[in-house]
């Protein structure tokens, strides 16, 4: 039911974020492919920690966050292959794609490995919602 939430939202031209697991689910809602375990990116299992994302110049996330951030994540799987159309927009310093996004000209989509919800940082959420209103 995730999926067609997604291909409805893609449809409709509904904004939308992916966040952890949606990011996930977008990238194969589109085709793309997971790396099913890597390490690093969870401090203590079942706890958040913290570690810093950098944005690709010229994305609609980079437009958003131009600096490299510290952001709260929890997450074991990651982007391997990018579903058709998917750009990364930002990457972990081990190289880990850590947000996608439909490029200008589409639909505002953007997915992050993160969790802007839960950080103090809300330009993220705030550009959802001004992408929606």
């Amino acid at each position: 039911w995730e999926l067609a939430l997604i291909d409805a939202a893609l449809a409709a031209g509904t904004p939308l974020l992916g966040i952890c697991r949606g990011m996930q689910l977008l990238n194969v809602a589109l085709g793309g492919t997971l790396v099913q375990h890597i390490d690093g990116h969870a401090e203590v299992p079942g706890v958040f920690g913290r570690h810093g994302v950098k944005p690709v110049p010229g994305t609609r996330y980079a437009d958003t966050v131009p600096e490299e951030t510290a952001v709260p994540t929890f997450h074991h799987q990651a982007v391997d292959r990018l579903g058709t159309g998917l750009l990364p927009s930002a990457h972990a310093d081990d190289g880990t794609v850590e947000a996608i996004e439909l490029p200008a000209g589409h639909t505002w989509v953007l997915g992050v490995q993160w969790h802007p919800e839960m950080g103090e940082d809300l330009r993220v959420m705030r550009a959802l919602i001004t992408a929606a209103s």
